[in-house]
């Protein structure tokens, strides 16, 4: 295994090589000899919980394909940084990696605030990122390849469960005030108004990023859901905020039978640190589950069971979606018998691969892919039972039918369009008035 010390080492020793002898020839060799494999996510801060576990997976993923002989016939290289949950040092760990590294592809990021930092210097320098977690939606990058779920393909979904399947009429919207949560609710509020719920009967919450004091929101919970109506916590909380607040729901003897939470940023890695008993039953919307009984996700977890050497390692979803963008990229870069990037972005589209339920993934013209949906209880080992699931594989959609701004908007990067933002009804790239007008009091 590469470390990124082996990689100062190697780059000290073919400067010095060039000082001595003046060798030109040498440095470009070494560079030619590996495909860089870049590794953008956070190993300390509050988001080290989620991201470490992402980051262990790309070694694990290259490993394995070096052990099959590389690509191309080169050995890949990991180049692992530390953007360390800091939103604008991940543009800068993301334009060390591309200009200075001069690494292929990046696989990294989580939350959508730091893909935003990041958006504007893959699109200037031209790279390729791979990002492996749920978001929501309004984006289409031509260098940004979404792996995990969009809005259609998690969070209306488990609000369609909700309200037809447990017969929910009241609505609380729990969120880390970023940007993923505060759009998805925006979309699940539209959609919520849809279908005839009043707005009294939705409660929108926001904390910030490792939030712990849970104590007076969770009481409000409650309240709000004693008008004997059927409530639920739709939850976009992200990151180590989760713990203090499941511990807080089993304080005050919330149970998922008097006010169901379903969890759109919490998987087996987040539960594997807190005491699972009194959360029972309470759900979360994903992809992939490590419960899953198939071959591939089979041998896939007794893989990761080796790579850590722990016994009590779990799997996740962003994981799934790393091991589908990387096996994705992989094919492309076989296709396009290059890892030049054009021709590896105009190769990937079409591309299908195994995913870890038994089925496939594909990539689209969007940039986004198509992906099964689960619904999955909490079982006192910390895995999920599965409730629900879609019969087959859902599109990725990249804007949401459900804002006025985005319903007429399409993207697709393959010729003659070349476009992530198609306004169908103008006939323009570019989006519309209103679309800008709301990522601009978002802060996009």
């Amino acid at each position: 295994m590469f470390h990124h010390k082996e990689l100062t080492v190697n780059k000290s020793l073919c400067y010095s090589a060039l000082l001595a002898v003046g060798l030109t020839s040498f440095c470009a060799s070494a560079q030619d000899d590996v495909i860089k494999v870049g590794i953008l996510h956070s190993l300390s801060g509050t988001m080290a919980i989620s991201e470490s576990t992402l980051k262990d997976t790309v070694l694990m993923l290259i490993e394995q394909q070096n052990a099959e002989g590389g690509l191309l016939g080169k050995k890949l290289e990991p180049v692992v940084v530390d953007p360390a949950s800091n939103w604008p040092l991940f543009a800068e760990r993301a334009r060390e990696l591309l200009a200075q590294q001069k690494v292929d592809v990046i696989f990294g990021n989580w939350t959508s605030v730091s893909r935003k930092a990041v958006l504007p210097v893959v699109e200037e320098l031209n790279g390729l990122l791979f990002y492996p977690v749920q978001y929501e939606g309004e984006e289409s990058s031509r260098n940004v390849f979404y792996t995990g779920a969009a809005p259609n393909q998690q969070a209306v979904p488990a609000v369609d469960y909700l309200m037809k399947e447990l017969g929910v009429q009241r609505w609380v919207l729990a969120g880390t005030d970023y940007v993923y949560p505060r759009t998805t609710n925006r979309i699940l509020e539209a959609y919520l108004k849809d279908h005839g719920v009043a707005e009294q009967d939705i409660m929108i919450n926001y904390t910030p990023f490792g939030h712990a004091d849970w104590q007076n929101i969770v009481a409000e919970i409650k309240r709000f859901g004693s008008a004997g109506k059927k409530t639920a916590v739709v939850s976009t909380i992200n990151g180590d905020a989760n713990v203090p607040f499941y511990r807080e729901l089993g304080n005050q003897g919330i149970d998922a039978a008097d006010i169901p939470v379903v969890a759109f940023s919490v998987g087996e890695q987040e539960l594997s640190g807190i005491d699972t008993g009194p959360l029972v039953g309470h759900m979360a919307a994903w992809n992939y589950f490590m419960s899953l009984d198939t071959e591939a996700n089979g041998d896939f977890i007794d893989a990761w069971l080796d790579h850590t050497g722990k016994d009590d390692a779990v799997t996740n979803d962003p994981m799934e979606a790393h091991y589908i963008g990387f096996n994705m990229w992989a094919e492309a870069v076989r296709k396009a018998g290059t890892t030049e990037v054009d021709a590896v972005r105009d190769a990937i589209v079409g591309v299908t691969v195994p995913n870890l339920s038994g089925g496939y993934a594909t990539m689209l013209p969007n940039h986004h892919i198509t992906k099964p949906v689960f619904i999955g209880e909490i079982q006192d080992d910390g895995q999920f039972e599965m409730v629900w699931q879609t019969r087959g594989t859902v599109m990725g959609d990249a804007w949401s039918d459900y804002l006025p701004g985005s319903r007429q908007l399409v993207a697709d990067w393959t010729t003659p369009m070349q476009c992530g933002n198609y306004n169908v009804v103008t006939g323009q790239c570019g989006g519309s008035q209103a679309l800008k007008e709301a990522q601009a009091a978002l802060g996009n």
